[in-house]
């Protein structure tokens, strides 16, 4: 077999290809590619907290408190107290944030552009509708392995008391 007609090789292949041009046109804007991930997703789910930012953005959470000691210095987001947990602060995006959220998408949608240059509006919507449905069969996969796997330790200790 061909592997590069292998869907993981492909996907991550392109993965890699797809961060590495994002990543030169976010320089070329003086950003990160972690700060446009921290930032974009910090926008689109204000109030959260830091932890739950760094699992949505996919960041390190001690890398991502040095980005957001950056961002909080730069006028870009504000920690407030939490209005549940008085030990917690959750994130706000502030108004000097959106000429970089407007940057960002500039970067996105030339990303968009260069990806799916060549391809019809009917191929975009098909391709799009096609990783949706890769997406939620893996979703669902994921969703379906947890109840198994949590299941084991259970059936183990059950079998042990049984002796």
């Amino acid at each position: 077999m061909d592997r590069t007609r292998n869907l993981g090789f492909m996907l991550k292949t392109l993965e890699r290809s797809y961060r590495k041009r994002f990543e030169a046109l976010a320089q070329e804007r003086s950003l990160t590619l972690p700060q446009c991930k921290a930032l974009a997703s910090l926008a689109r789910n204000e109030g959260i907290s830091q932890i739950k930012l760094a699992e949505i953005a996919e960041i390190e959470p001690m890398t991502l408190v040095r980005i957001l000691d950056r961002m909080e210095a730069d006028g870009w987001i504000e920690r407030r107290p939490d209005p549940v947990d008085r030990r917690a602060r959750c994130l706000y995006v502030t108004p000097g944030a959106n000429p970089v959220l407007e940057q960002i998408d500039k970067v996105s949608a030339q990303m968009r552009t260069e990806a799916l240059q060549g391809l019809s509006a009917d191929e975009r919507n098909q391709l799009m509708r096609l990783l949706e449905r890769v997406q939620l069969n893996m979703s669902s996969q994921r969703i379906s392995e947890q109840p198994a796997a949590a299941a084991k330790p259970v059936a183990a200790l059950a079998r042990k008391k049984a002796r």
